[in-house]
């Protein structure tokens, strides 16, 4: 371990281990006991490509009776837009309730036909790769036929709503989508092709695989994950020999927004090494959003959220009791503009905000201090304040929500 943490330092960190791995435990007891519970939740199924490719058959096939029988065919899954689908479970986060809200998209309708023929492309698209036991990006769907999708987001869409429609991980469709996240820090792993990854790499860090369901054989010291909203920050921290500093540690990012590797990667290492799992965002909506999204999910991916939250995240920082508390000064200080003013006013009123008092008391502070501030700001201090005092600190004294 870094020399220079004392033994409190890791005592704090090692009384919220065994809180969250207790936390864990009544999870799990409070997931069984939902068995009974009268909302029919979605359960995504971890299926063989063959039984995949007998759910796709059923659907082709009911699209052929329709059709011969001179009835319009169409496709329905639950809807990924409507909040009526979900309901909040603080052992969970959000979830699908089935059978609620339906999208349709009808080959008699104009408004839908379009959506209809998309859709049925990709789906010949997996079932061929399916049937041939191989992979394919969402890129590579898009530059299939690039004129006749349109844009990358159209196919993107698709591959969610058939995920959701056949009630399995996008990976069973044998799609993967390109990782955009870095990792880096004491682990060491298998990807599902036996290449061996060590994430030790002081410099830029590691890719997030593309195929993290298939990662096995983990290795890790590390005592607390850190996860990182941007990636200048997070390659503010390497710079700053973070790794070092807080040894052992893991630190990861999505660059930005959190892609679904990401999210799985980070739900992984929680399942394997059941560790604190900390989180360093912008003082500002839109950072306590994408916290948010990692920690209790989000409503277009509500279907398969038992593979992508993890609820004991803890945010560590950047709080809008920050700024003030830390003299932030006022040239660092964005002023919140009215975009931001209606995004924090939003995030009070969604329920899983609500639950958490400490996040709604931090939302109130910023929204009467009238001020954001990005993880940057905290280099005003001093150039090593974050890597040297406000981490070490922040963590020695559990100044987490």
């Amino acid at each position: 371990m870094a020399e220079n943490l004392n033994s409190e330092f890791w005592r704090s960190i090692d009384e919220l281990k065994l809180q969250l791995q207790s936390m864990h435990r009544i999870e799990r007891l409070h997931r069984l006991n939902e068995e009974s519970d009268k909302e029919n939740v979605v359960r995504i199924e971890e299926l063989s490509r063959h039984d995949v490719i007998a759910k796709l058959e059923d659907v082709f096939l009911t699209i052929v009776e329709d059709l011969s029988k001179d009835k319009p065919p169409s496709l329905k899954y639950n809807s990924r837009t409507s909040w009526k689908n979900t309901r909040f479970n603080s052992a969970v986060g959000i979830e699908m309730i089935d059978d609620i809200s339906k999208t349709e998209h009808k080959f008699d309708s104009i408004a839908s036909v379009g959506k209809f023929a998309t859709t049925l492309r990709v789906m010949a698209f997996c079932y061929k790769h399916l049937q041939q036991d191989t992979y394919a990006t969402k890129r590579d769907i898009y530059y299939s036929d690039v004129v006749f999708f349109g844009s990358q987001s159209v196919v993107d869409e698709i591959i969610d709503n058939l995920a959701c429609m056949l009630k399995v991980p996008r990976h069973c469709l044998h799609v993967i989508a390109a990782s955009k996240g870095c990792v880096a820090g004491d682990l060491r792993y298998k990807e599902h092709d036996g290449t061996y990854v060590d994430c030790t790499d002081k410099t830029s860090g590691t890719m997030v695989s593309s195929h993290v369901q298939g990662i096995y054989d983990i290795h890790s010291d590390a005592k607390f994950v850190l996860i990182v909203e941007k990636e200048a920050s997070f390659q503010r921290l390497l710079d700053g020999n973070v790794l070092q500093k807080l040894y052992p540690c893991i630190v990861i990012t999505a660059k930005g927004f959190p892609d679904v590797n990401t999210r799985m990667m980070i739900r992984l290492l929680w399942c394997t090494l059941q560790i604190p799992i900390l989180a360093l965002v912008d003082a500002d909506p839109h950072g306590i959003e994408i916290l948010s999204v990692y920690k209790f999910g989000s409503k277009a991916l509500s279907f398969d959220a038992h593979s992508l939250t993890v609820p004991v995240i803890k945010w560590l920082g950047v709080l809008p009791s920050d700024i003030n508390r830390l003299s932030i000064p006022h040239d660092k200080r964005i002023p919140l503009t009215d975009r931001d003013k209606s995004k924090a006013r939003d995030l009070l009123e969604r329920p899983y905000i609500k639950s958490q008092e400490a996040w709604v008391q931090e939302i109130k502070a910023m929204l009467s201090l009238g001020y954001k501030a990005e993880i940057q700001a905290l280099s005003s201090v001093s150039f090593e304040f974050l890597t040297d005092t406000y981490l070490p600190v922040k963590i020695k004294h559990g100044r987490w929500i």
